[in-house]
């Protein structure tokens, strides 16, 4: 994957350009939420 289709996939699944986007299963999560994230990882 080019970074072009990559820019694509990022806006197609989040409807936005940000990083960091992190995917946890079929979860996105949209910039670093640490709280979040250790919720979906179960940590």
């Amino acid at each position: 994957m080019d970074d072009s289709e990559a820019r694509e996939e990022l806006v197609r699944r989040t409807g936005q350009m940000a990083v960091p986007v992190i995917l946890v299963d079929d979860e996105v999560v949209v910039g670093f939420d640490r709280a979040r994230l250790e919720r979906l990882l179960g940590i």
